[in-house]
């Protein structure tokens, strides 16, 4: 449930950088996620309080499709499943039985999901945002302008040009470490999965 509220809501606070350094960093991230109309893969989720202490671990399966669809399926024994249609949101909860549907808040910072499938022309409205090449990996950290979130920072890392891994910071310390493996970027997707048929006889929570 954690990653999923991560996953829908954004952060707090921001760094001043040098203005020429923010419009670099913004050029080569939106270069890098212009490349991915689609992108599919699977992901493991790690999460840690503010000691280092591990809470809990996941892995699951993703897929996004530009401008805002995105499916992100958590495996049992924890399994869970959001889905969104560039509108509406459902979250299905298969344990408890229980749907909740939201409309989607088109801000970029409101859902980490939609940063990486959403309107990348948007993303300087949303974020301040820094960035360090090395070799093959390109490390960005965004810090959104919103002040309605329950995360503080997210770095999003890219290496060969590819997605690699995200972390999401909140502000007491809990840090929610997202890896991505297998990633494809630009295959044919069905828009279908990016639907949701509320299943018979269960609790509906409208948001």
């Amino acid at each position: 449930m954690r990653l999923i509220r991560m996953l829908l809501l954004a952060a707090l606070s921001f760094a001043v950088v040098p203005a020429h350094a923010e419009d670099k960093a913004v050029k080569r991230l939106t270069q890098l996620l212009s490349q991915a109309q689609t992108l599919t893969g699977r992901f493991s989720q790690l999460t840690l309080d503010g000691s280092g202490t591990q809470l809990q671990e996941t892995a699951g399966e993703l897929a996004l499709k530009r401008p805002g669809l995105f499916r992100w399926h958590t495996d049992a024994p924890m399994e869970q499943l959001l889905v969104s249609n560039g509108e509406k949101v459902w979250l299905y909860d298969p344990d408890l039985e229980q749907v909740t549907i939201q409309t989607l808040d088109q801000r970029l910072t409101h859902t980490p999901a939609l940063l990486l499938s959403g309107d990348v022309s948007k993303i300087s409205e949303n974020f301040e945002i820094t960035h360090k090449e090395g070799g093959d990996v390109v490390d960005f950290i965004l810090k959104p302008k919103a002040k309605d979130s329950l995360f503080d920072s997210l770095r999003l890392s890219f290496r060969n040009g590819v997605v690699n891994d995200m972390q999401l910071i909140d502000s007491v310390g809990q840090r929610t470490n997202i890896l991505f493996l297998g990633v494809k970027m630009n295959e044919p997707l069905d828009s279908k999965q990016f639907s949701f048929d509320i299943p018979e006889g269960a609790d509906v929570i409208q948001e």
